[in-house]
């Protein structure tokens, strides 16, 4: 089995390394990431610029773009043969709810699902990043269970794994994805020549977190697995539309 192993924290991170480490007992891995954090960078992609991929000592591959860019990169030109599989991870914090619009763990599980591969996000809902292990652990069972049971052709694996020994991780559970309310204020400070500059505020906090939702089932000791449509087309909705515009010119 040949997997291509990204991220969104960078080719240095360490929660990609100890996936690595993880699956390269079950799997031949290449490791293309980007070269510097790109945490947020959803699907953008680098057009303006060449992209340049470099081989470090250990023998991952660096690159000076997106997540996107670096599995796009990795099964187009870096890798001798196509992958089985496209693993991203392991983000270092969540990827919950409406996280996954804005997340480049989930954006390069996408791209390897764009380009015709089944793929897998990965996170350790956590700000300490105690035990990346576990989360790689549970990845890797995954992994072997899609080789015998693999999902829709439309879909990624989107997995959300509390900061936890393996031995009291309760288990996994299915679930949708839950939901934020709005983001706090974006702030406004001033560099040292006292210019305007502005930060993003804080999260949100959950507004749907109930039974069934990612972030219940990580608040209640287990890793959350949600399947991800990668067709965003609002299909109940289609029918009403065409009575939306029935009387509309142009």
């Amino acid at each position: 089995m040949k997997i291509l192993l990204s991220n969104d924290d960078g080719v240095h991170a360490r929660g990609i390394k100890v996936l690595f480490d993880e699956l390269v007992k079950i799997a031949e891995v290449t490791l293309v990431a980007p070269d510097r954090n790109c945490s947020g960078a959803s699907n953008s992609l680098t057009l303006m610029n060449p992209l340049r991929a470099q081989t470090l000592e250990n023998g991952f591959i660096a690159v000076n773009g997106t997540p996107t860019d670096s599995v796009h990169l990795g099964i187009s030109q870096l890798m001798t043969e196509q992958p089985d599989l496209v693993v991203a991870g392991i983000n270092h914090g969540a990827n919950l709810g409406d996280d996954v619009l804005y997340s480049g763990t989930v954006a390069a599980a996408t791209e390897g699902r764009h380009m015709g591969m089944p793929a897998i996000a990965v996170s350790l809902v956590s700000k300490q990043g105690q035990h990346f292990e576990t989360a790689a652990v549970v990845t890797a069972k995954v992994i072997q269970r899609l080789q015998s049971h693999p999902i829709a052709a439309d879909q990624i694996l989107n997995i959300n794994v509390p900061d936890l020994p393996l031995s009291e991780l309760k288990g996994l559970k299915v679930t949708r994805l839950g939901h934020r309310h709005k983001a706090e204020t974006m702030q406004k400070v001033k560099d040292p020549w006292q210019r305007d500059i502005y930060w993003y505020g804080s999260l949100g906090k959950e507004l749907d977190a109930g039974e069934g939702t990612d972030f219940n089932a990580v608040a209640d000791g287990y890793a959350s697995i949600t399947p991800l449509t990668v067709d965003m087309t609002a299909y109940n909705s289609i029918d009403n539309m065409k009575s939306w515009i029935s009387d509309l010119t142009i």
